[in-house]
């Protein structure tokens, strides 16, 4: 069971469309990237690294990726979800 951090639950709208993708890693971390279209039709991501535990190592929150589809960015947010999972050392791990 994953903590959310203040980062998730302050971007979290579930009225609004949106997609996603979570993932666990070789050494239990677990990735959840999500994209949505804001009310405005902005495309907006969501990415959260928590440990296997469950505790929120690293969030962030994108208001807009002008002029990028919803695959597009969820495909990028992926690719970044992963490498900050990967360089994230035990006493860097922060929420941001």
């Amino acid at each position: 069971m994953r903590i959310r951090g203040d980062v998730f639950w302050q971007w979290a709208d579930p009225t609004l469309h949106h997609r996603s993708h979570d993932e666990t890693l070789d050494d239990g971390t677990y990735i959840d990237v999500q994209v949505r279209l804001s009310a405005t039709g902005n495309t907006q991501m969501f990415i959260g690294v928590y440990a296997a535990s469950g505790m929120a190592l690293h969030e962030e929150a994108f208001d807009s990726r002008p002029g990028e589809s919803m695959t597009r960015v969820l495909a990028w947010g992926v690719g970044c979800a992963r490498r900050i999972a990967v360089g994230l050392k035990p006493t860097e791990r922060h929420v941001a």
